[in-house]
């Protein structure tokens, strides 16, 4: 099991200017924040925090691979993630993580940044993510291939003809 105190950082201990943290991700990972769109990966995150006056500047760089399954055959396949993001971090009466600013109870001063990471990861991956051109599982190819065209021919002769093109029908030679 991941131990998510790992991604928990005490913003009190935090010197002056910018910590740089680093983070290795695996599998265990998503496991144990029960992620539910990501299951594997292995993910390298480097967290620079930037204390200043105003607050906390956290920016998170976030590369590697991640598997997923295909939208076509449903087969896992790997795809790359490679992701900058920035987070703006205060302390504050009662946490709060509307807009675009964290605010982290100042009573606790601790902010959980695994399930930041894991949003991160999950909107890096693009909407539709399939196989290269024939990579795909090819029994799953073909079955898709077979009920695409029965359902597209099935389609076409239920689909009714305007009136006004039916004359035209009988002219075709």
């Amino acid at each position: 099991m991941c131990s998510m105190d790992t991604f928990k950082i005490d913003l009190e201990r935090l010197g002056e200017g910018v910590t740089t943290l680093e983070f290795g991700i695996d599998d265990r990972f998503f496991e144990a924040i029960d992620a539910p769109d990501v299951r594997r990966g292995e993910l390298q995150v480097r967290l620079d925090i930037d204390k200043n006056v105003v607050g906390y500047e956290f920016r998170f760089h976030t590369a590697g691979v991640v598997y997923i399954p295909c939208d076509l055959c449903l087969d896992d396949m790997a795809q790359t993630i490679e992701t900058e993001n920035r987070l703006l971090v205060k302390l504050g009466e009662a946490y709060s993580d509307n807009d675009d600013i964290v605010i982290v109870d100042e009573n606790e001063g601790i902010l959980d940044t695994s399930w930041f990471i894991y949003e991160f990861i999950a909107l890096a991956i693009p909407i539709k993510h399939v196989h290269a051109p024939g990579k795909c599982n090819p029994a799953m190819s073909k079955m898709l291939a077979e009920h695409s065209t029965a359902r597209s021919s099935e389609e076409e002769e239920t689909k009714a003809v305007d009136p006004r093109w039916e004359k035209l029908k009988n002219l075709k030679i």
